[in-house]
């Protein structure tokens, strides 16, 4: 969902670790300059921003051109993608789906429901394939990423019921697709971060589908973070800003990001009652737009009893693992949310 591209230990109520570095990584921690934003990236991510500068942020005006330019990151020779669909919402068109199957007839496996990020108005399956791909490798999980509809052309919650209809889906077919359902994840940066909160909020709510645990990357949790609630000018000044989540939001909502009057369940960080939401992973970096609304959910999460795992990468920026994938910082925090994804899915 960005415009540039594609150690501690805490333990508290319900959590299992919050961790805050890059151990091992072979940059040094930026030296603040109030005056220069720059001076806040990470030494070792600090390149590849620089060689994609940051762009206009997401409008009316140029969505279309914006959508028109998306593509994937790099790709492994396998698995090889397939485009299928699943059955959509009641009364609503099949939704399409594309599977990474690691594993070809191996039965009682564990799954990932993946959800492409874009700030909820940019972004396909078939120009996100570099994630859910990299998920499969490393899980061997059966992946399946959702092609849902983007706003404003539609807005909540029809893209969180065609993420759930796919997850039904999972679930139903679960013998057919070789996996087991108590072991099925959902996954998502940035926007599919957010779209992975929303269906795991409503998979609680109407306990008809098990999720086993989230894995959010860098989630867009909170419509008021740019709105009501500002944040200083070093966050979220590269990547994704303050006037993008506006028009993200708004986009969504169909009212103004930060009013009073958001739909129900939409906005993961407006809902009161977290716990028994399943076992979450939240990585951000220091500098996203993010990190502050990511920080309170985790916090939110623990407190409610939901075993939490918080992983900050200093100096890091929104999508700074699509802009600098071979950075060892990167190579860092991608080992730990596979790390934690696996540990999640009970694969040792």
């Amino acid at each position: 969902m960005n415009t540039i591209t594609r150690r501690g230990v805490v333990k508290g109520v319900g959590a299992t670790s919050l961790l805050i570095g890059t151990k091992g990584s072979a940059g040094a921690a930026p030296v603040p300059n109030p005056a220069d934003p720059y001076s806040y990236v990470h030494p070792e991510l600090l390149a590849a921003l620089k060689q994609s500068p940051q762009g206009e942020p997401p409008n009316a005006q140029n969505l279309a051109a914006m959508r028109a330019g998306d593509s994937n990151g790099p790709l492994l020779p396998a698995p090889q993608p397939r485009k299928a669909t699943a059955p959509g919402p009641v009364g609503l068109d099949e939704v399409p789906i594309i599977i990474f199957d690691p594993k070809p007839g191996q039965k009682n496996r564990p799954a990932v429901l993946y959800i492409h990020g874009g700030g909820y108005v940019l972004g396909r399956a078939d120009t996100s394939m570099d994630r859910p791909q990299q998920i499969a490798v490393a899980t061997g999980a059966l992946t399946v990423s959702v092609d849902y509809t983007l706003a404003p052309e539609m807005k909540f919650p029809l893209s969180m019921e065609q993420n759930y209809a796919v997850l039904a889906r999972l679930h139903e077919r679960a013998g057919q697709f070789g996996i087991d359902r108590n072991r099925i994840a959902v996954m998502g940066d940035s926007a599919g971060g957010g779209h992975a909160a929303m269906l795991a909020i409503a998979a609680r709510n109407r306990q008809e589908f098990k999720i086993a645990y989230q894995c959010l990357i860098y989630p867009m949790l909170d419509d008021r973070t740019g709105s009501t609630v500002r944040v200083p000018p070093h966050i979220g000044h590269f990547g994704w800003t303050e006037a993008a989540n506006r028009f993200g939001w708004t986009s969504l909502l169909g009212v103004p990001a930060g009013s009073d009057d958001a739909p129900p369940g939409a906005v993961p960080a407006r809902v009161d009652n977290l716990a028994g939401l399943p076992p979450t992973f939240i990585g951000v970096g220091s500098i996203d737009l993010f990190y502050a609304e990511d920080l309170d959910y985790a916090k939110r999460l623990a407190l409610a009893g939901v075993p939490t795992e918080l992983f900050v990468v200093p100096g890091a920026y929104h999508g700074f693992d699509g802009a600098a994938p071979d950075a060892p910082v990167t190579v860092q925090f991608r080992n730990v949310w596979q790390s934690a994804l696996r540990r999640g899915l009970g694969i040792s």
